[in-house]
């Protein structure tokens, strides 16, 4: 048996892993870091959490929540690096990886969709971007490259979060034992800085009034319920990226996740089945291309329906079926055999065969939803359905790509990512005027519009709406939305709700513009 260094000794100062000697690491899912969290760690995950306390708002998207989210990220890349220490063996120490390119890609990703509340102010398109800078940032911290890998990742973070805390107790403890980490030189630190900004940025703002309304805005206001948000918000954000900081120091083994292969079923019990339902498919494609070709005249004479409603009577159920065949794929892609050339050239065309069908359905079900928008107008609920069945599309021809090989470690990052610019682009495009546009062209056109609808919208449709022809209507619409605006401080400035400020300047709303608004 070893003889541990003096200060490994279990029970001495300075024990950082526990019993002498160490757990073996080989076969161990998640051993932790070897070392307690770096002072720099610590003070920059203190640094990005006071800037997300003071700079997010909660209720509304806003300049803020880039700057927390640019404020985060410096801190987990200054975090990256977790120090040995001298005297430590090298089974204690867990060396980390170098950051990888795909990794900053998904770091730059997170910040990305967390600046469209810069920019869009629809909360229900900065909510979507919110969740998916959760998944993209939990890709950047990670190294899996299997889907099961990264929903390991996802869900690892809130238990890093918990595991973090002994280690960042560990690294707090060793910077208060050291002199320039006590407590007192750190509270002094901060009472000196404090003075000094104070009494030269009061001196500042009385020689310069446009310095002094930078100032009074720069200067939170100090209420209860705001130092309560303060804490709410900045103790949120120290836990969170203390537990990415630990996941990233120490990422569960990406090796034993990534590797998929496992037990395999006969051909006769994945191919018959899936045969079967590929003639279903094939079946179900024939009768959509008579329709397709055939257009509204054979809809009408053969089902009685009008167009619109045959394509609304469909639609969902053909989404359904878009995603039960990707877990079809997925599944048969795991369980089927392929060791031998007939069990590829069989996995090849029944699973080729079914992805190019689906393919078909999802086209489908595309001319339906175009249908359907032409008639009723766009809504956020048809325009996000639709961007969603188009990535399903996608996913599907990556398949078909991946066939060529059968082996595709790429295929689930690249459809998260596809997924990510979709909805990237989707926020570049801005929905909301998109949908205002649809709705204000159809108007023009049947003199119909949906006036409480639209006046539900965000600001970010105040431009298009700023186009109707009818005057009452106009005014009633962009002072409805008006009304909904309440005013921003530096946090919640966003560019969307500024430009509609700007268009609506002064105008003032009829008498009657509920009435008008319900009524239509």
């Amino acid at each position: 048996m070893p003889t541990a260094p003096p200060a490994l000794q279990t029970g001495q100062k300075g024990d950082l892993h526990g019993p002498w000697p160490p757990t073996r690491r080989d076969g161990v899912l998640w051993p932790g870091p070897g070392a307690p969290a770096s002072a720099p760690t610590l003070l920059a995950l203190a640094g990005a959490a006071i800037v997300a306390a003071l700079a997010v708002p909660l209720d509304r998207p806003g300049i803020g929540w880039l700057v927390t989210a640019i404020a985060g990220t410096a801190a987990l890349i200054v975090a990256r690096v977790v120090p040995g220490r001298p005297g430590i063996p090298p089974l204690v120490q867990r060396p980390q990886k170098k950051g990888t390119p795909d990794r900053y890609g998904w770091a730059v990703a997170t910040v990305a969709l967390l600046a469209v509340g810069t920019f869009r102010s629809a909360d229900w398109l900065f909510a979507l971007c919110v969740l998916t800078g959760t998944v993209t940032g939990a890709i950047a911290i990670s190294s899996g490259r299997s889907l099961r890998a990264i929903a390991v990742a996802y869900l690892s973070v809130p238990i890093a979060t918990v595991r973090g805390l002994p280690w960042i107790s560990r690294g707090l403890s060793r910077l208060r034992s050291s002199s320039s980490g006590s407590p007192v030189r750190v509270l002094g630190t901060a009472v000196v800085s404090i003075v000094l900004l104070a009494v030269f940025g009061a001196l500042f703002a009385s020689a310069d009034a446009a310095f002094a309304r930078v100032f009074e805005a720069a200067i939170p206001d100090i209420r209860g319920d705001v130092v309560a948000r303060w804490i709410f918000v900045g103790g949120f954000t120290f836990l969170l990226l203390a537990g990415a900081a630990f996941l990233r120091a120490a990422p569960p083994s990406a090796g034993r996740l990534d590797h998929t292969e496992g037990r395999k079923v006969g051909w006769l019990e994945w191919a018959v089945p899936l045969g079967l339902l590929v003639l279903l498919f094939a079946a179900f494609v024939a009768i959509q291309l008579t329709v397709l070709f055939g257009g509204v005249r054979y809809v009408v004479e053969t089902d009685g329906l009008t167009y619109a409603e045959y394509a609304r009577s469909g639609f969902w159920q053909l989404c359904a079926v878009t995603v039960l065949a990707l877990v079809v794929l997925a599944g048969a892609a795991r369980w089927a055999p392929r060791r031998t050339p007939a069990d590829r050239i069989l996995l090849r065309t029944v699973l080729g065969s079914l992805a190019a069908l689906t393919l078909v359905i999802v086209a489908s079900a595309l001319h339906r939803m175009n249908v359907y928008t032409d008639t009723y107008g766009l809504t956020r609920l048809r325009l996000l359905v639709a961007c969603c069945e188009a990535w399903f599309g996608l996913v599907l021809a990556m398949v078909l790509v991946a066939g060529i090989r059968i082996r595709a470690p790429w295929l689930p990052r690249v459809a998260i990512a596809a997924g990510v610019l979709a909805l990237l682009g989707l926020a570049a495009a801005n929905p909301d005027r998109m949908i205002a546009e649809n709705n204000v062209s159809r108007f023009e056109r049947t003199q119909r519009i949906d006036m409480a609808y639209l006046a539900g919208l965000s600001p970010d449709a105040v431009p298009a709406l700023a186009e109707i022809s009818d005057e009452e209507r106009r005014l009633c619409l962009v002072w409805a939305i008006n009304d909904g605006m309440s005013p921003d401080d530096w946090r919640g400035w966003n560019l969307g709700r500024q430009s509609a400020r700007e268009i609506i300047g002064n105008s003032r709303p009829l008498q009657n513009c509920w009435e008008l608004i319900y009524r239509s």
